[in-house]
C-alpha cells in the first residue's frame, strides 16, 4: 500500500542535506561548547556559525537568535519573563493561538493577576483590527499583544505589519508566533520591528527539538531556565549541537528554494481545492484556508458536508496520513477550539473538519489519493442518508 503524507503542519519529513550536515556534527563535533579546550570551541564555533547564518537571514544581531528546544518553549520563554521580569500587566491575545500560547496566557491571568484580553474575531477566523485597536488603547497599563502570524489549523494570515505599527503607537510589546511562517514567507524582523518571535526547525524540514526564539535585543527579557547561563544567559543547559546545526542548514535549504517551493505548494493546493470541488458537491473549506491570497499556501482545513468523526482513521487505513486539528489536539474527541470557534453549532454537528498540510516533497498523485477516498467515504455518506 502506498502511504501518502499530508500532514506538514505538523511536522515535516528531513531534507537529506540536514542529515547529511546533522551526520557529519555528529561525527566530528561532539564537544560541550562551554568547555574551553579545542573540542568545545569547535562545538562553539559550529553553534556560531549556524546562529549567524540565521540572523543573516532575517535581517537581525546574531545576539538575538536564542536557541531552543522548539516553537512551544520559545513562547513560553518570551510570554512568561515579559510577565515577570518587564511589568506585563495586560495581555492581548486571542482565542485562535496555538495551545501552548493560549494556556500560557490563561496560567498568566490566573497566577499572575494579570488581565487577559481577547480580540475578537470572526467566523473566517481573521482578526477584528478595529477592536484590537480599541483593547489596546483602553488602558496605558504595560501589554504585551501576542497574536500568530499565521494559524496552524485554518492558515488565516495576520496583518502583521498593522498590529506592529498599533503596538508600537502605544508602546505594547508585540510577540507573534512564526513557526509556520518562517522558512516558508520572506521574513524580515527587523523590518517588521516585532519584540519577540519564534521558529521550530521541524516545520521546515529539520530535525525535532530544536527551535529558536528571537528577542529583540532592546527588550532586555530575562531567562526562566537558570543555570550555566548558555545562550547568552537567556536558555541555560548544555547546547543541543548537531540539533542547531541541522536548524541552521534547514533553514538555509527553505530560504534557497523558497521561491520554488512556493509556486509548487501553490500550484498544488489550488489543485487540491479544484478536485475536491469536482468530486464532493457542498464541500467547503473552513477560514480563509480556500483564499490563495489570504492563507498559508501550506495549509488547506476542508469542511466536509458529512459528520464522520472516525475520517482520520478511515483515511490511514488507506495510508493517508492528514489531521482533524493541530497535532496538539490529536486524539481528541471533539472538534479543535479553532474550529469550534468559527463554526455554528449546526455546522458542527453536520460538517467534519479535515486540515491537509503540504510540502514540496507532495505530488498531485497524492492528491489524488487523497480526494479518491474522500469520494468514496462521501458517496456512502450520502447513500446511508
Amino acid at each position: 500500500m502506498r502511504k501518502i503524507y499530508l500532514d506538514n503542519a505538523a511536522t515535516t519529513p528531513l531534507h537529506p542535506e540536514v542529515i547529511d550536515e546533522m551526520t557529519e556534527c555528529m561525527k566530528n563535533t561532539y564537544g560541550n561548547p562551554s568547555s574551553t579546550h579545542v573540542f568545545g570551541r569547535e562545538a562553539k564555533a559550529r553553534m556560531e556559525i549556524s546562529r549567524k547564518k540565521i540572523a543573516e537571514a532575517l535581517g537581525v544581531n546574531s545576539s538575538e537568535i536564542v536557541f531552543t528546544s522548539c516553537g512551544t518553549e520559545s513562547n513560553n520563554l518570551i510570554i512568561r519573563s515579559c510577565v515577570d521580569y518587564l511589568g506585563v500587566k495586560r495581555i492581548i491575545t486571542s482565542d485562535l493561538e496555538h495551545k501552548c500560547v493560549k494556556e500560557t496566557t490563561a496560567e498568566m491571568g490566573a497566577c499572575r493577576e494579570v488581565e487577559v484580553l481577547k480580540v475578537k474575531t470572526d467566523k473566517k477566523g481573521s482578526v477584528d483590527y478595529e477592536d484590537f485597536e480599541k483593547k489596546l488603547k483602553s488602558s496605558k497599563e504595560k501589554t504585551l499583544v501576542t497574536l500568530m502570524h499565521a494559524n496552524n489549523e485554518i492558515g488565516n494570515l495576520l496583518d502583521i505589519e498593522k498590529i506592529q505599527s498599533l503596538c508600537e503607537e502605544t508602546g505594547a510589546l508585540f510577540h507573534t508566533d512564526t513557526v509556520q511562517t518562517l522558512g516558508h514567507y520572506p521574513v524580515n524582523l527587523a523590518e517588521l520591528k516585532v519584540d519577540f518571535a519564534s521558529c521550530s526547525a521541524h516545520k521546515i524540514h529539520g530535525p525535532k527539538g530544536i527551535g529558536f526564539a528571537y528577542i529583540k535585543k532592546s527588550t532586555g527579557l530575562k531567562p526562566q531556565i537558570t543555570g550555566g547561563g548558555q545562550e547568552r544567559g537567556l536558555r541555560s543547559g548544555t547546547e543541543n549541537v548537531y540539533g542547531v546545526v541541522g536548524l541552521a542548514k534547514a533553514f538555509e535549504m527553505a530560504i534557497l528554494d523558497l521561491d520554488k517551493n512556493k509556486k509548487q505548494i501553490e500550484e498544488l493546493k489550488k489543485y487540491t481545492i479544484e478536485k475536491l470541488q469536482e468530486s464532493i458537491p457542498g464541500v467547503g473549506f473552513n477560514g480563509l484556508s480556500g483564499d490563495l491570497e489570504k492563507s498559508l499556501y501550506t495549509v488547506l482545513n476542508i469542511r466536509l458536508p458529512f459528520k464522520d468523526p472516525l475520517i482520520g482513521f478511515e483515511l490511514e487505513l488507506k495510508g493517508i496520513a492528514v489531521s482533524q486539528g493541530s497535532a496538539c489536539s490529536s486524539g481528541a474527541s471533539k472538534v479543535s477550539a479553532v474550529i469550534e470557534s468559527i463554526l455554528s453549532p449546526e455546522q458542527i454537528e453536520s460538517t467534519t473538519p479535515l486540515r491537509v498540510s503540504f510540502s514540496a516533497y507532495n505530488t498531485k498523485e497524492d492528491i489524488d489519493g487523497l480526494v479518491g477516498v474522500l469520494k468514496n467515504i462521501s458517496q456512502k455518506h450520502l447513500v446511508a442518508h
